[in-house]
């Protein structure tokens, strides 16, 4: 019989991580350990207030999950079907999920991506870091002390009034710099973005890799007006739920950003890329505010991603874990196993 243990991991941010939903200076996330046998797999859940996940809401699952019989689960189908049957919140069957996996993985003597049937990353993997959102003049310190110029990548999160004066300020220090731009659904509808939108593209230096989800998922409509129109891709990020009809999201998006712990586990994560490449549209591997566990779990799947923003590990400060490293904005694996 297995043993499975949860506990919280309070982490103090290097920054305050301000998106436009909410700012906060430190983040309680939670490890999950099964053990068994001489063997043990560990994973992270990273809740997410948007779906309406608290830390102590995951323990009072997590404790009705223990009494509901999860110590009798022994194999990969075993829990599947259990988790199917009490349906945890995401971020905790992410935990759960991948936990066993790589109790199972450590087991067989397998690597993570071998017992998953996907390829393994073929070598560093080159990642994109965020810039939350903050007021214009404090962006020059900001690049200068976290050095984001290393990155080939910058993610700058934005709200719908502060979004030109920052991305001015942000192509001003670093023009020509690839960015993705995140408006975690800070646009009302498909006319209010029109008109910000119009004004931003005329930014001198500026380069859009991609904008990301900047009208809230239930803007289906607006989405499939602003297709193609915009000059840039357009993926999804919010709007990708278990129950998404990727035939839809296809007409609304160019691309789609997979989080494993929105997804809720390997399994999962694995049909959303499936799904979304089936439709012809671009892969993301995305993240929380997550330790490097949580993040090393995410690069197991990374040879499946045309872009990967996997930084959450550099916004913790006195990260944990150690399993993860980051060199000129590279990732790489630095320990086998969790």
């Amino acid at each position: 019989m297995l043993t499975w243990t949860l506990t919280p991991l309070a982490l103090p941010l290097r920054f305050t991580w301000k998106i436009a939903r909410n700012a906060s200076a430190s983040k309680t996330n939670l490890l999950l350990q099964v053990a068994g046998g001489g063997y043990t797999g560990r994973g992270e859940a990273a809740p997410n207030i948007r779906y309406h996940e608290t830390p102590e809401g995951l323990q009072q699952e997590f404790a009705q999950l223990q009494a509901a019989g999860l110590v009798h689960c022994e194999t990969l189908a075993e829990l599947t079907d259990f988790l199917t049957r009490h349906q945890p919140a995401a971020a905790l069957r992410f935990a759960l999920e991948s936990a066993f996996v790589h109790y199972e993985a450590a087991r067989l003597g397998l690597a993570v991506p071998e017992l998953l049937g996907v390829p393994a990353p073929a070598g560093p993997v080159p990642t994109a870091a965020t810039l939350p959102i903050m007021e214009p003049g404090k962006v020059a310190g900001f690049i200068r002390e976290q050095r984001l110029s290393r990155f080939p990548l910058l993610k700058i999160k934005v709200n719908r009034d502060g979004a030109l004066d920052l991305l001015r300020e942000v192509t001003r220090l670093l023009p020509g710099h690839s960015l993705i731009i995140d408006g975690n659904e800070a646009w009302p509808d498909a006319d209010s973005l029109r008109q910000n939108w119009e004004q931003i593209r005329q930014l001198p230096g500026l380069h859009v890799r991609l904008l990301e989800q900047p009208l809230p998922a239930t803007c289906a409509t607006d989405y499939r007006a602003l297709k193609g129109q915009l000059g840039c891709p357009v993926f999804a990020d919010e709007s990708v739920t278990d129950g998404a009809d990727f035939a839809d999201i296809a007409r609304q998006f160019d691309g789609v950003n997979m989080k494993l712990m929105k997804a809720g586990g390997y399994l999962n994560g694995l049909r959303i890329l499936r799904e979304t490449r089936a439709q012809g549209l671009q892969t993301m591997l995305g993240c929380m505010v997550e330790t490097s566990l949580g993040i090393w779990s995410a690069l197991q799947l990374s040879a499946l991603a045309d872009v990967c923003d996997l930084d959450g590990f550099l916004i913790v400060r006195d990260e944990p874990f150690g399993m993860v490293e980051e060199e000129n904005g590279l990732l790489r694996n630095s320990v086998k196993k969790a």
